[in-house]
């Protein structure tokens, strides 16, 4: 159990001494139990983090707190000259936070601080196609599948010289962690995924959906036609803030958080990068050869091994699964949370504080 002395500072209650009456010291424990759960449901409870094993609480915060991670960093990484924010000293106990479509680093400008306050050195990248992440050659191939996305951030670690990381994300970014945590098993510590098990296959998205589920993919349909790319390239501000609200529907971001991230999308390569993404999930485009061995792998919808924690916003207006349904594709040490009070798509800047506590809380597994 968390002992007293083990709460942040600002927690300890005052006057504190080794005279506690057994009582008083039952309390405290309870009640930082208690505060490190709060907004979590946590499910099934037979794979669910016990109290025993609760070490640390990230501190409550407000989301918006922060607007800013300082200077960002560049590092040739792979095909990219990739761009990044960094947090938390360097010899802590790495953590790699992948951020989704159509949002970007900002996603996690609460999340750092809050795990670098914890002891872990903190890596929040953009990916390619987004913000200060460029290509070292003209020549590349803008590709959008999933497995590069994944081998991206391989290649940032090697150039770091992370040898394995915790790896936390949701969206594009979930998807990314969740492939890695596949295929290279031996380079991720641990993994918190938002939504879960989101590894697709063109093969798999060929099957018809009945038309109400249909309906909430309309830009994957919009994106596979030459006016969907000229018009997303055109209004990419005004469509990733339709996104934005239709995602999270009970998100009141203001005009200064959005800016924040869409300038991220003025990237020369963004509009590329999408449209591959898209075009080719749904098999209207054809990736590389020389990833074809990694994607016949995940294909086969291969279980995760590592220790994970999944999480779900109560107020998620996106496309999601349900937790019963990829439950069972993760095999080792396993928990899924709800995080409530009206939480959409984009969670950990919705909700930093259970975000940032399911990667302490996984950590520990």
């Amino acid at each position: 159990m968390l002992r007293p002395e083990a709460l942040p500072s600002q927690w300890r209650p005052l006057n504190m001494s080794d005279s506690l009456s057994e009582n008083r010291r039952g309390f405290l424990r309870h009640a930082a139990t208690a505060f490190a759960a709060m907004e979590l449901a946590t499910i099934p409870s037979a794979v669910a983090q016990s109290s025993e094993q609760a070490t640390r609480v990230a501190p409550r915060i407000k989301p918006g707190t922060n607007t800013s991670f300082g200077a960002l960093r560049q590092i040739d990484a792979g095909l990219l000259n990739v761009g990044y924010a960094e947090a938390g000293p360097a010899s802590g106990p790495p953590v790699i936070l992948l951020q989704g479509w159509p949002y970007d680093i900002y996603s996690y400008v609460d999340v750092a601080p809050l795990l670098a306050s914890a002891g872990y050195r903190v890596i929040v990248p953009y990916l390619r196609g987004f913000g200060t992440t460029r290509f070292l050659s003209s020549e590349t191939f803008r590709n959008g599948q999933q497995s590069t996305v994944a081998l991206d951030i391989i290649a940032l670690m090697d150039a770091l010289k992370i040898e394995k990381a915790i790896l936390a994300g949701f969206e594009w970014g979930g998807r990314t962690a969740d492939i890695i945590a596949v295929l290279w098993p031996e380079r991720c510590k641990a993994l918190v995924s938002v939504s879960g098990y989101l590894i697709p296959s063109p093969a798999s998205n060929k099957t018809p959906l009945p038309p109400k589920a249909e309906l909430q993919w309309w830009y994957q349909f919009y994106f596979a036609t030459e006016r969907g790319r000229a018009g997303y390239d055109k209004y990419r501000r005004e469509f990733a803030k339709l996104i934005w609200q239709i995602a999270s529907p009970k998100w009141n971001f203001d005009d200064a958080t959005f800016d924040r991230s869409a300038a991220s999308f003025e990237n020369p390569d963004h509009v590329s990068i999408v449209i591959h993404n898209y075009r080719w999930r749904i098999g209207l485009a054809e990736g590389e050869p020389k990833y074809d061995a990694f994607e016949k792998r995940l294909a086969e919808f291969p279980v995760i091994t590592v220790p994970t924690i999944t999480l779900e916003g109560d107020s998620n207006g996106a496309p999601q699964g349900d937790p019963s349904s990829y439950a069972k594709k993760f095999s080792g040490k396993y928990a899924h949370r709800i995080v409530r009070g009206g939480i959409g798509h984009n969670l950990p800047q919705e909700a930093p504080q259970a975000f940032a506590q399911a990667v302490i809380d996984v950590d520990s597994f």
